[in-house]
């Protein structure tokens, strides 16, 4: 594409100086980038609607997301600590819009559709299970031969089938964009394909073997971001590490020790939100620049050539890459495997587990619309609606539906 085309995207010519705040670097664009993701070339929904006159596409899609049922219970689902360890830890609703906001700041700089992005940001974690990544490793172990269990394909399936909010469709009749950015952000899908995403992929085809558009690949990063900083906060809040540990962590210990070169000593709330600050704007400004660049060098004339690229478009740089590859190990050793976490999720791992063979081998303990879905006791049918169930538990309903299920109250403290 000649230089004069691709400078009409409005791509900003030079990347921010580390550590400011991207507000005071970047004006939003005037237009949208030439490879951006436009409302009024979308695919369309699977059942046909009349657009709004007042909202794109993609607004309404986020619309529907934020009125979700599935929506409104990630306020009670896990991110890392369960409910009731404090009101200030992340559950997976704060988490996804902190999600959707950093995604938005980069849709906007990046001159694509902050719409779309938003949306994938805001639902990318609607299929989670109770108790975070382990209560999805429980419900995943315990339902093998039916499929097993994985939350981008709950997902979907939750907009496309079990949300019942319209009179002339299940689901929420999302646009194809925001179906393939809640599949794919992660990039293509290979190998075996989750059951509930084959199954919608043979009606309607998402392109599985492609990647998504860059607002989804946007989406993405947003979401290694957002989690990388708010588990750095909660993690030093809860008393998993010290500032001392996270001082030589990768990556944010060289931010901790210039906090202290230039502050002193902080208290701890200050201290995190000066050394969240520092990061986060690092952390965007490395995806904005890399980015820049990998669009300078493909040249996409369109979203279709996003997606037909071999590699995604959006990303870190090698150097950050390594950096944050690195730190996420630091968190998983000191966070995720701390022995106050890892007591805890063994005890919601049961918890899971109880529910779902006493609820498979007795389908009449289930509420009367979910009963009604159930075959025989322990038949596939069965057990596909208690894996449904389940899945769309908050953390406090499926530690009271144990004890009304299994007659025992277990305490995750």
């Amino acid at each position: 594409m000649p230089a004069m085309a691709f400078a009409k995207s409005r791509i900003p010519a030079d990347p921010p100086p580390p550590g400011h705040l991207l507000g005071s670097i970047f004006n939003p664009p005037a237009v949208s980038a030439v490879f951006s993701t436009h409302p009024a070339q979308s695919r369309g929904r699977f059942h046909p609607e009349n657009e709004s006159s007042t909202r794109t596409c993609y607004s309404r899609d986020r619309d529907r997301i934020i009125h979700s049922s599935a929506f409104r219970r990630l306020k009670h689902k896990t991110q890392v600590f369960v409910q009731y360890e404090g009101d200030y830890f992340r559950t997976r609703l704060t988490h996804s819009i902190e999600v959707a906001q950093l995604a938005r700041s980069l849709a906007r700089i990046l001159a694509v559709d902050e719409d779309l992005a938003e949306t994938v940001a805001l639902s990318h974690d609607l299929g989670h299970t109770p108790f975070g990544h382990s209560g999805e490793e429980a419900l995943n172990a315990v339902t093998q031969d039916i499929g097993g269990f994985d939350h981008n394909a709950h997902a979907l399936r939750l907009v496309t089938k079990l949300e019942h909010r319209y009179a002339d469709f299940d689901g929420l009749n999302l646009t194809w964009e925001t179906l393939e950015g809640l599949v794919k952000h992660n990039g293509p899908i290979a190998g075996p394909v989750p059951g509930p995403i084959a199954g919608f992929d043979m009606r309607w085809s998402l392109d599985l073997n492609c990647w998504p558009g860059l607002e989804a690949q946007i989406a993405a990063l947003a979401d290694d971001i957002a989690y990388i900083n708010h588990d750095i906060d909660d993690g030093l809040r809860a008393g998993l590490f010290g500032i001392g540990d996270l001082a030589e962590a990768p990556l944010a210990g060289d931010h901790v020790h210039a906090l202290q070169d230039r502050q002193g000593e902080l208290e701890l709330s200050r201290f995190i939100g000066e050394l969240i600050r520092t990061l986060m704007s690092a952390l965007m400004d490395d995806v904005l620049s890399e980015t820049r660049a990998r669009l300078t060098s493909a040249a996409p004339g369109s979203a279709a050539d996003i997606r037909a690229m071999p590699r995604a478009l959006a990303g870190f740089s090698a150097g950050m890459l390594e950096q944050v590859r690195a730190l996420k190990e630091f968190l998983f050793v000191r966070m995720y495997r701390h022995p106050r976490v890892i007591g805890t999720m063994t005890r919601a791992q049961g918890v899971v587990t109880d529910l779902f063979l006493a609820l498979a081998s007795e389908p009449g303990l289930l509420p009367p619309d979910w009963a009604a879905q159930c075959g025989e006791a322990g038949d596939f049918a069965t057990r596909r609606v208690v894996r449904d169930y389940i899945a769309g538990m908050t953390d406090n309903y499926a530690l009271s539906e144990h004890a009304r299920v299994t007659g025992t109250k277990i305490s995750l403290d």
